[in-house]
């Protein structure tokens, strides 16, 4: 999950660069008399990373628009948390001082997106943005 501009921005950079190195293997490939088929499964990895990068890029395009995903499951919360952080423009260093915790703490628990976390953790840290939640609870036939 990208989680900072700059991130953001070499991440970009990074599908700029794989689109090229994609488009140079093929024709290195083609070069070696391969047919359409085995260069279609020798670059299946390639493209295959270079779409889930794509997807990490749009899904923070979306989080800095503010478009966010519902939440279905209690382990999605921390996701969220980051999402929401970025969305506000608030460095992890911002959120640490505020929770009165390390820059090194935050970024641990974003890079486990709060997994674990304990319900006090998680509303100290959505305090510290300005959030609430609101949950909804649903009977689920079956």
């Amino acid at each position: 999950m990208i989680k900072n501009e700059a991130a953001y921005q070499k991440a970009q950079e990074k599908l700029k660069q794989d689109k090229d190195f994609i488009a140079r293997e093929k024709m290195r490939f083609k070069e070696m008399g391969l047919n359409d088929e085995q260069i279609d499964m020798a670059i299946e990895p390639l493209i295959s990373f270079h779409e889930q990068l794509k997807e990490e890029v749009e899904y923070y395009e979306r989080i800095k628009r503010g478009s966010f995903n519902p939440i279905y499951k209690f382990t999605d919360i921390g996701k969220s948390l980051i999402a929401f952080r970025i969305y506000i423009n608030m460095s992890q260093s911002d959120l640490a001082r505020k929770l009165g915790v390390s820059d090194a703490q935050v970024s641990r628990d974003e890079r486990n997106e709060y997994y674990g976390a304990t319900a006090e953790k998680i509303e100290a840290v959505m305090s510290a943005m300005g959030m609430k939640a609101t949950i909804n609870i649903e009977v689920v036939a079956g």
